[in-house]
C-alpha cells in the first residue's frame, strides 16, 4: 500500500527528536513537531483510513464511483486543513501523490480516468480541493 504522508511527517518528528536529545541540533531549529501537531496527524490518519476502506473493490467500480471515493477523502482532508491549518505546499503535494498511488494501487488507471473527464492526471482532486 502506498506510504500514509503522515508516516513521514511522523518520523522527521522523530528525527528531530533524536537531534535535540543528542545536542545535533539547536533547540530553537525544531520545526516538525509545530509543522505537524499530533491532533493534526490523528484527524489526517482517520481520513485516509476511511479512504482506504473505500478502496477496496474500487478496481471495477465505474468513474463516478471512483471520484465519489476521491471526493469524500478531499472533503474530509479539507475539514481536517479548516480545523488545524496544517496543509502547506508540501504536504498538499503529498496527500495528492498519496491519493494518486493509492488508487492506482487498487488497479484504477488514473491518467485515463482524469482524461475521460478533461483535467490532467494531476488535477485529480482540484474540483473539491480547498487545502
Amino acid at each position: 500500500m502506498a506510504e500514509r504522508p503522515t508516516t513521514s511527517w511522523r518520523e522527521g518528528i522523530a528525527h528531530e527528536a533524536e537531534q535535540l536529545a543528542g545536542g545535533t541540533l539547536d533547540p530553537g531549529c525544531p520545526c516538525m513537531a509545530a509543522l505537524y501537531p499530533e491532533e493534526l496527524l490523528v484527524a489526517t490518519d482517520a481520513v485516509l483510513d476511511v479512504f482506504e476502506v473505500e478502496l477496496a473493490g474500487l478496481s471495477e467500480a465505474s468513474d463516478a464511483q471512483v471520484l465519489a471515493v476521491v471526493e469524500r477523502v478531499v472533503l474530509a482532508l479539507n475539514a481536517v486543513d479548516g480545523t488545524h491549518s496544517g496543509y502547506e505546499t508540501d504536504e498538499r503535494e503529498e496527500l495528492c501523490g498519496y491519493i494518486d498511488e493509492a488508487l492506482t494501487e487498487s488497479g484504477i488507471d488514473v491518467a485515463a480516468l482524469t482524461a475521460r473527464h478533461g483535467l490532467g492526471r494531476y488535477q485529480l482532486t482540484d474540483t473539491w480541493r480547498n487545502w
